[in-house]
């Protein structure tokens, strides 16, 4: 019997564009009652083949089969029943070895790596799409059917308002923010990838402060500032209200951030292109009652497991933040010289909503695996 082990050496999270290594061992064990045989077929195991290759699922609520395949399916590995959805991208296999012989009790290791493209669809899991990635190791015992085992890993996007042509440009323009050594003997040769990186990093790091005028029909509720726009995966979405210039009653306030998904119509049309899906999930929340104070701030954390905004041809993700105010047009608070008050029973409120686009970018995986230790180690027995 040979025991299959494949582990993702990287970790299990990977941006588009980077290169993932995953270790392979095939190790020729024996099982307990067999211990006393010693024929030699029980000291030698054979495997004709094994290799590797990376696939991309896709699946969709609505069924459907008209996508853009990004790869010939004829170099492709069969795509088993348990796979849920349709491969719209693999990367070509890769030949482990051929007419492998294993002695009883030894293992033989082999390394396989493979660099995902830049313009890879990010793992995603929507209200009407899904995409997720998995290594696909095969293999073939002598006279044996063959086996498959999967690995599922993660894919983060870069971003989707970066053109790869322009990534030079970008890069030039931007150096004033990166620190400089004065023992460093040359620039470094800048790959896409880390020039993607520098480019997140410098919207990312910037501070602009905006301040919005909440107001309705029937005057201020207050008046909302948002010290940043653009925010990497993990970080907190800090703002402030100011009360104090409002005209109405605010009572309490709610800030949510939510995704907004929308899928791509694949017929052109001159009325409609576009197809909006619901966009009531919520990923974090923010709740405070505000009845009484003239300031408050707002600390929103991002998830790590949140996809970050992206565009392909299929659907695009953005993010925004989802205010919900109640307001109450009555003077509910008693006036300092007031020494008798008491509160009032029923009170008229209003719900007033509004949603602010914010940009959400990726991050370095390294931060996502120390918070999340997931699964990057298989096993498979081949008998």
């Amino acid at each position: 019997m040979i025991e299959l082990s494949a582990k993702l050496t990287t970790g299990s999270v990977y941006l588009a564009g980077e290169a993932l290594e995953c270790r392979i061992s095939f190790c020729h064990t024996t099982q307990p009652e067999h211990r006393k045989s010693q024929s030699h077929s029980d000291i030698l195991e054979n495997l004709a083949w094994a290799s590797a290759q990376i696939h991309c699922f896709f699946s969709t609520s609505k069924n459907t089969t008209d996508k853009n395949v990004i790869a010939e399916k004829t170099t492709a590995l069969e795509v088993t029943s348990c796979d849920i959805g349709d491969v719209v991208f693999h990367t070509k296999p890769k030949i482990l070895f051929c007419d492998l012989t294993i002695p009883l009790g030894e293992t033989k290791t082999f390394l396989y790596r493979e660099t995902l493209p830049l313009e890879a669809p990010p793992s995603y899991r929507g209200t009407a799409v899904k995409y997720s990635y998995k290594i696909t190791i095969a293999t073939q015992k002598v006279g044996s059917h063959i086996k498959m085992v999967r690995l599922p890993f993660r894919v983060l996007p870069i971003s989707p308002v970066m053109n790869l042509q322009d990534l030079p440009a970008l890069c030039e323009t931007t150096d004033i923010l990166q620190p400089t050594s004065p023992f460093s003997e040359g620039r470094k040769v800048e790959t896409h990838l880390t020039m993607a990186l520098q480019v997140l990093q410098n919207l990312t790091a910037r501070r602009s402060p905006n301040s919005y005028m909440i107001t309705n029909g029937r005057g201020k509720v207050g008046r909302f500032c948002l010290f940043k726009s653009a925010y990497r995966l993990g970080e907190d979405i800090v703002g402030t209200f100011d009360f104090s210039v409002g005209t109405i009653t605010c009572m309490q306030v709610s800030v949510s951030l939510q995704p907004e998904e929308v899928l791509k119509s694949k017929t052109p049309s001159k009325n409609v292109n576009k197809e909006s899906c619901s966009r009531s999930m919520t990923v974090a929340r923010y709740h405070e009652v505000t009845l009484g104070l003239t300031h408050s701030q707002l600390i929103l954390p991002i998830p790590l497991h949140i996809t970050p905004a992206f565009e392909i041809d299929e659907v695009s993700l953005n993010w925004r933040l989802h205010f919900e105010f109640v307001l109450s047009q009555d003077k509910l608070l008693p006036n300092p010289e007031d020494k008798d008050w008491n509160a009032p029973l029923n009170v008229p409120i209003e719900t007033m909503v509004w949603n602010l686009p914010v940009k959400i970018y990726t991050t370095l995986p390294k931060q996502i695996a120390q918070q999340f230790h997931g699964n990057d180690n298989y096993t498979m027995f081949i008998k």
